[in-house]
């Protein structure tokens, strides 16, 4: 890997992409993440999925006008003349498709939340990284937020017996349900209670929707969300000796920033933060939330998902 890493990104569909192109490109700023640089991208987008359809070329013309970008005809040419992606699609349903087409050589890949908007589809994923021998990490922006990684900071040994994360909710029809932002706050109750849950029911009614889990070891996690967007970001955890409370929005650090800090290390050393097996977990409980959901709020057991 060289010391400035050339960084392709195949999905200009998301102003995710504006975000970490300015974090790499630009030197002035506040929080720029060091140690690479994005130099080409591949648009892509989705026809039948309005907010992509609709941003996919003005990000693209954006990205090249500000920071020079290059734009690639397709997305294996951006795995080819660079040294690490970032596949930020904002399309889950694409994501094994492109992931498939930059797999190549070892070089690392992000995959922005979610991994798929299926557990078969992000199985299929872990396994043909683990065959081709590529690095990869999927992760929310929101399980790095300053406020929560403040939280959870020197209290391992103050177990967390209970979590209720307060988040917006909104649907996309093509996404899925909960994959299109209740992944968000998944994140942000795994990032506390870390993997290990048995069981999952999930209801809504008018703009309120409800996620509970429960641990192996009894403990309960619960997701509270509303479909206007009315919730903001936070969690409060419930802890053995105290409690704590995290406002997302309490601190100026980007959290965007924080986990594009934790890609770079991986981009780096090839070892993901966030292994593959708790990010299928994650697919796995926001799909059976879907189908509780679905299924009129019945609870969904969970079997440990394989790696």
């Amino acid at each position: 890997m060289t010391e400035r890493m050339r960084i392709g990104i195949v999905g200009t569909d998301t102003s995710h992409s504006i975000a970490f192109a300015e974090l790499l490109n630009d030197r002035s700023h506040r929080y720029r993440v060091p140690g690479g640089e994005v130099v080409l991208a591949y648009p892509g987008g989705s026809p039948d999925f309005e907010l992509s359809r609709s941003r996919v070329a003005g990000f693209a013309e954006e990205m090249s006008r500000r920071f020079g970008v290059w734009m690639a005809d397709r997305p294996e040419q951006v795995a080819a003349e660079c040294d690490a992606v970032l596949l930020l699609s904002a399309d889950g349903r694409v994501h094994l498709e492109q992931f498939e087409a930059v797999a190549v050589g070892g070089k690392p890949v992000f995959i922005d939340k979610p991994l798929a908007c299926s557990l078969k589809e992000a199985t299929a994923i872990a396994e043909l990284a683990r065959a081709k021998s590529v690095p990869v990490m999927s992760s929310s922006a929101l399980r790095y937020a300053e406020a929560l990684t403040k939280q959870l900071q020197g209290r391992e040994d103050d177990r967390p017996v209970g979590v209720d994360c307060y988040a917006p909710m909104f649907m996309e029809p093509t996404q899925r349900g909960y994959f299109w932002y209740g992944i968000h706050s998944a994140e942000m109750l795994y990032a506390i209670l870390g993997t290990g849950c048995r069981c999952v029911r999930a209801s809504g009614s008018g703009d309120a929707e409800t996620i509970v889990g429960v641990w192996s070891d009894g403990t309960v996690g619960t997701i509270r969300g509303s479909r206007s967007g009315g919730f903001p970001f936070a969690a409060a955890i419930a802890r053995e000796r105290s409690s704590s409370f995290a406002n997302i929005a309490s601190e100026e650090k980007p959290f965007y920033a924080s986990l594009l800090e934790q890609v770079m290390e991986m981009f780096r050393t090839g070892v993901p933060a966030v292994g593959m097996s708790e990010t299928l977990e994650i697919i796995r409980f926001v799909e059976a939330a879907n189908q509780s959901r679905e299924n009129g709020g019945g609870p969904v057991e969970l079997e440990p998902a394989n790696s």
